[in-house]
């Protein structure tokens, strides 16, 4: 279990990781608040807030959008995913837009995983009509 953005929540209950938001901005260190056991989980999307998770000591990232999704105008791309990916020397899992129709194109990314919503959500019995 993962807590997002409360060391202090994460450490009393015990959870097995801390995940810091992209709009986190801070340079607190979270590896030095509490628990070493920690594991810290950022997200970000561009090269700027790649290097803050870094900073902050992150030991995988979720960068995205690498697909487009509904909610932003822009998406990373496979190429420009894979240069933000092999830039930095950190683990890096792709998120945003991940669907039956672009998961095989994941294949040409640099990825150490992928996380997607709507990928994994359970696709409804096929129902026969009534008469």
């Amino acid at each position: 279990m993962f807590i997002s953005n409360d060391i202090k929540l994460a450490v009393k209950i015990k959870a097995d990781g801390i995940y810091i938001p992209s709009f986190n901005k801070s340079y607190v260190n979270f590896n030095s608040l509490g628990n070493k056991k920690l594991l810290i989980i950022g997200s970000a999307h561009n090269q700027k807030e790649i290097k803050n998770k870094i900073d902050q000591k992150c030991k995988a990232i979720f960068l995205s959008p690498i697909f487009p999704i509904v909610k932003s105008k822009t998406n990373l791309g496979i190429h420009k995913f894979n240069l933000l990916s092999r830039a930095n020397k950190i683990h890096i899992f792709a998120l945003g837009g991940i669907n039956n129709k672009n998961y095989l194109k994941l294949k040409i990314a640099k990825i150490d995983g992928f996380g997607g919503f709507n990928f994994f959500k359970k696709k409804p019995a096929y129902k026969r009509p009534v008469f």
